[in-house]
């Protein structure tokens, strides 16, 4: 029988040794290492923290991660290129076609193929109904852990609006793999275009009732204003990115300043806040679903007419009515499915502005129909590391409130 030192895990001490390091020398003797998690529920996915606390107070913070571990990016380079677009709805899986979108755009540069039109819209405005529903599941899980519990059923009806919207474009309520290199997988539902317009035209008062209920309670002002401090110096310095990067007072958005996938054509406000703490990041995320709203809003307006993919037999399959009748068709859809398609050998970097921050997708190919490399750079993991900075000195109760502002999926830390 194993005895209870063998049941720890080897790198424990070290973690634990390592926040020693971090603390501060003269509270040597009165702190305590104090584990939060992998199973606490204020933590948003398996993460575990190594707390040091004198009393009350934080003296540091080790994250302890590798719990959600799955091999995604190993598992890449044994499927053919359009066989790696369902992997990576599981990266993220509060964003899937951000991830869809990031990737496929990486191969099609490799690809050199020029979108269509109209598939660049639709993915623009399925990206912003991605963007509101995270940020519709950071908003009320985050009120519910502060303790506002009627906040996180109002997002869970919003946001079954939208996965409802998910499940008639693909038939997939989260894990849509709606995206293809070269375009999408198939035209979208007649009625598709008119369930966004409900969505997005009720969806404005929805935000002023969540804003309602807790812009101006005071028990929601006292645990957010204050907390949780990150300077935008520490931002750059530490890689944060997207909406915590922005609430300390950088003004950077990939949509707006390295446009992709037609973002360039569309009119919207970045907000910014230069206070840097919990409450900065709650209001830029508000307002940034407000400004999700207006580029759906002008993707459906503006929806041209037109193909839906590439023209590239070789590399996307072909209309199954073409199958019907026409034999090469039956031999390019066969052979895609079976070999897959070669890509021309090289790399390439593409990112985009997912809902917590630069996602980035790195590709190498050999020239075969497999990709030889495929890594993820997720903003959650760079993130993470500024929890330290953002939590020592605060109370303990405030890593929560920490945790829940940065808005981390661990599967994408853990990959």
């Amino acid at each position: 029988m194993a005895t209870a030192p063998d049941l720890i895990d080897p790198s424990i001490d070290d973690v634990m040794a390592d926040a020693k390091r971090h603390g501060d020398k003269g509270a040597e003797d009165h702190t305590m290492i104090l584990n939060m998690g992998p199973q606490h529920p204020s933590t948003h996915g398996v993460l575990r923290l190594v707390l040091e606390i004198d009393g009350e107070n934080v003296v540091s913070c080790a994250p302890d991660i590798g719990y959600l571990h799955t091999g995604i990016e190993k598992t890449c380079e044994a499927k053919f290129y359009q066989q790696v677009v369902p992997l990576t709805d599981r990266i993220d899986y509060l964003s899937p076609m951000t991830n869809n979108l990031c990737y496929c755009l990486a191969v099609e540069k490799l690809l050199g193929l020029e979108i269509p039109e109209r598939a660049q819209y639709i993915r623009v405005l399925l990206n912003e109904l991605t963007r509101i529903s995270s940020h519709l599941v950071w908003l009320g899980t985050h009120a519910l852990d502060i303790g506002a519990l009627t906040m996180f059923l109002y997002c869970w009806r919003e946001r079954e609006d939208i996965s409802r919207i998910y499940e008639n474009v693909s038939g997939q309520r989260m894990m849509s793999s709606y995206f293809r290199i070269g375009g999408l997988a198939l035209e979208p539902p007649l009625n598709l275009f008119k369930q966004v317009q409900d969505f997005v035209t009720k969806m404005p008062e929805r935000i002023d009732l969540y804003e309602n209920m807790l812009t101006g309670n005071p028990i929601w002002m006292g645990r957010l204003k204050g907390v949780g401090y990150l300077s935008a110096e520490d931002a750059i310095a530490l890689g944060v990115t997207g909406p915590p990067m922005r609430a300390s007072g950088v003004d950077w958005d990939l949509r707006r300043d390295m446009p992709y996938s037609g973002y360039e054509k569309f009119d919207f406000k970045v907000p910014v806040s230069d206070v840097g703490d919990v409450w900065a990041r709650y209001v830029v995320r508000m307002q940034e679903m407000r400004e999700s709203l207006k580029i759906c809003q002008q993707a459906l307006d503006g929806m041209p007419e037109g193909r839906i993919h590439a023209v590239a037999p070789k590399i996307v399959l072909p209309d199954r009515e073409q199958m019907k009748t026409q034999m090469e068709s039956m031999i390019h859809h066969f052979k895609i499915v079976t070999e897959g398609f070669a890509v021309p050998a090289g790399e390439v970097f593409q990112a985009v502005e997912s809902p917590r921050g630069e996602m980035g997708y790195y590709a190498v190919s050999d020239g075969t129909a497999k990709p030889y490399r495929v890594h993820m750079r997720n903003p959650s993991f760079a993130t993470l590391q500024a929890l330290e900075t953002m939590c020592k000195g605060r109370m303990l109760a405030d890593v929560v409130a920490v945790i829940g502002s940065i808005d981390i999926v661990l599967g994408e830390i853990d990959r």
